[in-house]
C-alpha cells in the first residue's frame, strides 16, 4: 500500500471513531471537510498545544535560572500580582468559584430545552404522550418545555447578577487596598524628585490592576467552563460537528497571542511615555525648564503618546477583526456539513439547531478568554511597572548609616563671628562646631 493509502484507511478509521460511515458512496465535497475537521484540525491543536507547554516551561525555567532579587518594593504586597490578589480576596475568590460552577447545569439546560421543544414538542411523535404519568397534548407540553425554558433563563440570568455584583465588590474592594498601600509608600520618601507620577499611578495604572483583581479566578472558570459545556452539549449532539466547532481554534492559539505580545510591548511604551510627560510638565510648574526647554519636551511627548497609541489601536483592531472572521468560519461548516447531515437523517433539526445557537454562545466565552489573557498580560505590565518605579527609587535612596560622611570645606573668615563664648556654625556647609577665642 502506497502512502496515500494508507492515509487514507487512516482517515476512514478516524471517522468510524466518531460514528460517521465515510465511504465512496459519500459526496466528494464532504471529503476535504472531513479531512480538515478530524485529521487537520487534531494535529494543529496537538502542536499549538505543545508548542504552548513548551514556552511556558522555558519560561519557567529561565526564571528559575535568573538570580533572585529579594526584596519587597511595596509594604503590604507581594512580588506577583497571582500571590497579592488571593492575599487579600481569597475568601471572596472561593465564593465567587461557587457561584461560577452553579451556572454550568444551568447553562446545559438552556441548551438542551430548545432542542426538546423542537424534537418534540414541534415535530413530536403522536399525542398525547406519557410524562412522568401526565397525560399531555401537544400544546400542554409546549407549554410546559417554554415554561422550563423560561425558569432556566431567570436563574442564569439571576446567577449571572449576583457573580456581577459580588465580583465589583471585591474588585473595588482590592483597589481602595492597592492604592492606600501604593501612597502610603510613596508617602516614605517625601524627599523623592518623581511626585508628579504618582498621580497618574494612583488616578490610572492601578485601575485596572483592581478591576482584573475580581476576575483572576473567576473569569477563567465561568468562562473555561462555559466553553467546557457547550463544546459537550456539541459532541453529544455530533461529534463531527462538536469537532467542527474546534477547526479554528489553533489559529486562534497561536496567531493571536504573538500579535498581543506587540501590544503589550506598545502598551509598556506608552506607560514610561506617560510618565514621562508628567514630570515635564511637572518641572514646567515649577519654572525649572521655563527658559531652557519651552514647549520642545512637552510637544514632543504628545506627538510620542499619538504614535504609540495609533500603533495600539492598529494592532488591537487588526486582532479583533482576525478573531471575528476566523469565528464566522464554524457556522459555515455548520449549515454545509449539518445540514448535509440533517438530509442524511443523521441528526434531527433541532439538534442541528441547537448547535447553532450553542456555536452562538460558544464564541462568547472564547472571546472572554483571549480578552482575559490580553487583560492578564496588561494587569502584569502595570503591576511590574508600578512595582519598578518604587525599586528605582529604593536602589538610588541609600540607608543613612550606608552613606558616607559628607566632607567638611574650608570655611572662610567672612562666615565666622568673633564673639566670646559663643557657638558658631559655618553656614549651611558643615555641621555646628565650637570656636574659643584664642582659636
Amino acid at each position: 500500500m502506497t502512502f496515500m493509502d494508507r492515509y487514507h484507511v487512516f482517515v476512514h478509521d478516524v471517522s468510524a471513531i466518531f460514528g460517521y460511515d465515510y465511504n465512496d458512496a459519500t459526496p466528494d465535497w464532504v471529503h476535504p471537510f472531513i479531512h480538515i475537521i478530524l485529521i487537520l484540525t487534531p494535529a494543529l491543536l496537538i502542536t499549538a498545544g505543545g508548542y504552548l507547554v513548551l514556552r511556558g516551561l522555558l519560561g519557567f525555567w529561565r526564571r528559575q535560572s535568573a538570580p533572585a532579587i529579594q526584596f519587597q518594593p511595596i509594604r503590604g504586597l507581594d512580588a506577583g500580582l497571582f500571590s497579592s490578589v488571593l492575599r487579600y480576596s481569597k475568601r471572596q475568590q472561593a465564593i465567587m468559584v461557587m457561584i461560577s460552577l452553579i451556572a454550568m447545569p444551568i447553562l446545559y439546560l438552556t441548551l438542551e430545552l430548545p432542542k426538546q421543544i423542537v424534537n418534540n414538542a414541534l415535530d413530536g411523535p403522536r399525542f398525547p404522550i406519557n410524562v412522568y404519568g401526565w397525560d399531555m397534548d401537544q400544546l400542554s407540553l409546549l407549554l410546559l418545555l417554554c415554561g422550563l425554558y423560561l425558569l432556566a433563563i431567570i436563574l442564569n440570568g439571576l446567577n449571572k447578577y449576583i457573580l456581577n455584583v459580588f465580583n465589583g465588590y471585591v474588585a473595588e474592594r482590592f483597589l481602595r487596598r492597592f492604592r492606600l498601600l501604593v501612597y502610603r509608600q510613596w508617602r516614605r520618601d517625601p524627599n523623592s524628585t518623581d511626585k508628579s507620577e504618582i498621580v497618574p499611578i494612583l488616578a490610572q495604572e492601578v485601575e485596572p490592576i483592581g478591576g482584573f483583581a475580581a476576575d483572576v479566578l473567576t473569569l477563567p472558570i465561568l468562562q473555561g467552563g462555559t466553553l467546557a459545556t457547550i463544546l459537550l452539549f456539541m459532541f453529544i449532539q455530533d461529534p463531527v460537528l462538536g469537532a467542527a466547532a474546534l477547526t479554528v481554534l489553533p489559529i486562534q492559539l497561536v496567531l493571536l497571542p504573538r500579535l498581543q505580545r506587540r501590544v503589550n510591548v506598545l502598551s509598556r511604551t506608552r506607560i514610561k511615555e506617560v510618565r514621562q510627560l508628567g514630570r515635564h510638565l511637572s518641572d514646567q510648574l515649577r519654572a525649572r525648564q521655563a527658559e531652557s526647554g519651552g514647549l520642545g519636551p512637552a510637544s514632543a511627548s504628545f506627538q510620542e503618546l499619538e504614535r504609540v497609541r495609533r500603533r495600539i489601536f492598529r494592532l488591537k483592531f487588526f486582532i479583533k477583526a482576525l478573531n471575528n472572521f476566523l469565528t464566522s468560519l464554524t457556522p459555515f461548516l455548520f449549515y454545509s456539513l449539518g445540514g448535509y447531515f440533517v438530509i442524511e437523517g443523521r441528526i434531527t433539526l433541532g439538534a442541528l439547531v441547537a448547535v447553532l445557537a450553542a456555536h452562538k454562545d460558544f464564541s462568547a466565552p472564547l472571546k472572554e478568554l483571549f480578552r482575559y489573557y490580553q487583560t492578564l498580560e496588561d494587569t502584569k505590565i502595570r503591576y511590574q511597572e508600578i512595582t519598578n518605579f518604587f525599586r528605582k527609587k529604593e536602589q538610588f535612596s541609600q540607608p543613612e548609616e550606608r552613606r558616607s560622611p559628607p566632607v567638611d570645606p574650608v570655611p572662610t573668615m567672612s562666615q565666622f563671628v568673633n564673639r566670646r563664648g559663643q557657638h558658631y556654625t559655618a553656614g549651611t556647609l558643615g555641621p555646628r562646631r565650637n570656636f574659643k577665642e584664642g582659636i
